[in-house]
């Protein structure tokens, strides 16, 4: 379901809609991200919904096959990817490093992309505010508007007025009403000729923002009462701060015990300085910027950038909270985290967030007793606990609803971004809001629109 990226062609010129990594196992993943399936010397430029790496991570990697066009997304988005691509590449240079030293990188491998490939994207980038029409072609314009994901995200709008006037809307990743700090989604209004809409959570209900707070306090009572530590797996954007602002609240409300919050990620520390850089596109907006620096900072909350502190916190005795990149459990300092506390039955492994097949955060999630960590087995032995009401994926009411708004005037849709059983959920979502043609493509397949 990662690796969001559809190839437009319209108006004369081709656009991609997102240019995203597959993420998961990684012997069937590199394969996918190995190359981009089209000569991207012949792309004109990029329209991106937002900053997360399954639908920006193979930016570079077009910059490395040719394409030098613009990339269109709102400045928070430009400006997390500025953050994001870097340490993407920083990945793929480490993991290309670790082939090599142990024997399996090939003669004429070489890693997915580089840092210079990632710095280049940067001068490509161009921000556009919301619901603000940019013209991208004399018979394409865009405009981008707030889809509630996170910090920067967005729908795109297409209007192509060459011949007869058609509108394409691709929803991008839809946000959750309700979430702290950004604002809810908004769908566009009117007619639309081809609608492509993501499906992530199209077969399941979440609980609410409420709940899930109310969750996290119990989750850090319970640990802290048997001395253990609370390791939480997070997506550096949009997680990590939802995370410190519902801990600062709970701390408020004397609904947790002083213990430590550390966010062990310089990824996420850099990110945290982005969402500082851009209140303007904040919900209740006059509260939160009100709130000033504390937003993100309070007594308790103690953010890790040295390797050495990071490495303190996993011989660091009592009860804390852990906060680290990646989401997934694929990458970052959660991993050294894992490897030293997922065999102490006092400590808890809170899963906040969706975790795509085969990776190491599902295996957890999923309640394996022996995992692989680091290239070393665990037994594990620690509480795990799933919070479904963090996640940033509009559920299957949500979804509904957004759809609902669009007033039953989408003539076809295409379902995308989603595993087997949320696709044919979404399909089946469109089709009962009086859409008539619904299609769930393959990889690869193309449509005459």
């Amino acid at each position: 379901m990662t690796g969001s990226m559809h190839l437009l062609e319209a108006a004369g010129a081709r656009f991609l809609l997102d240019a995203g990594l597959f993420q998961g196992r990684r012997s069937a993943t590199r394969t996918l991200n190995a190359r981009v399936p089209f000569d991207a010397r012949r792309v004109d430029g990029v329209v991106l919904s937002h900053a997360h790496i399954d639908h920006a991570g193979r930016l570079p990697l077009l910059v490395r096959e040719g394409f030098h066009g613009p990339i269109y997304a709102t400045p928070a988005t430009r400006d997390l990817c500025a953050v994001m691509l870097p340490d993407s590449a920083h990945i793929q240079e480490k993991d290309f490093e670790y082939l090599r030293r142990t024997g399996k990188a090939g003669p004429d491998s070489e890693p997915l992309y580089t840092m210079a490939d990632a710095l280049a994207v940067q001068d490509l980038m161009i921000g556009v505010p919301y619901r603000r029409i940019t013209h991208l072609r004399k018979h394409l314009a865009l405009e981008l508007v707030d889809a509630g994901h996170i910090l920067g995200s967005a729908t795109l709008d297409l209007r192509i007025t060459e011949g007869d006037n058609r509108r394409i809307v691709f929803s991008g990743d839809i946000g959750r009403s309700g979430l702290p700090i950004i604002r809810d989604p908004e769908p566009p209004s009117g007619p639309v000729d081809a609608l492509i809409v993501e499906a992530t959570y199209a077969d399941r209900a979440h609980e609410s923002v409420a709940e899930a707070e109310r969750k996290l306090g119990d989750a850090v009572r319970r640990t802290a009462a048997r001395g253990g530590k609370v390791l939480i797996p997070a997506f550096a954007v949009g997680r990590v701060q939802e995370l410190i602002y519902s801990l600062h609240q709970l701390h408020r409300g004397g609904k947790i015990p002083e213990v430590p919050i550390y966010v062990d990620s310089p990824l996420a520390v850099d990110i945290t300085t982005v969402f500082r850089m851009h209140p303007e596109v904040f919900d209740h907006r006059e509260h939160l910027i009100a709130s000033g620096a504390e937003l993100f900072d309070f007594p308790l909350v103690r953010y890790v950038r040295d390797v050495e502190q990071s490495k303190a916190l996993n011989a660091a005795r009592g009860p804390a909270i852990v906060i680290a990149a990646s989401g997934m459990a694929e990458s970052g300092r959660i991993l050294h985290h894992l490897a030293h506390g997922i065999g102490d039955h006092r400590n808890l492994v809170l899963i906040v967030g969706f975790q795509a097949e085969h990776t190491l955060g599902r295996r957890i999630q999923e309640g394996q007793e022996t995992v692989r960590i680091l290239g070393q087995e665990h037994t594990r032995r620690a509480e795990v606990e799933t919070i479904g009401g963090y996640s940033a994926h509009a559920d299957r009411a949500e979804l509904r609803a957004w759809v609902h708004r669009l007033g039953g005037q989408v003539r076809r849709a295409f379902v995308v971004h989603g595993e087997e059983p949320a696709l044919g959920a979404m399909a089946t979502l469109l089709k009962d809001e009086g859409v008539r043609e619904v299609h769930v493509p393959g990889h690869g397949e193309a449509f005459d629109l």
